[in-house]
């Protein structure tokens, strides 16, 4: 079955802020990965 998990656009622009970020840690990086991932597909 499917994830039908999204995220919503406050986290994604966060998410991306963080990948951004050149002092964001290895483990915050991953974390915006799967947020990300989990995007509304445009």
């Amino acid at each position: 079955m499917p994830n039908k998990k999204q995220s919503t656009t406050k986290m994604v622009q966060k998410a991306s802020k963080a990948l951004q970020d050149g002092r964001t840690s290895k483990l915050t990086k991953s974390l915006a990965g799967s947020v990300l991932s989990q995007a509304k597909k445009k």
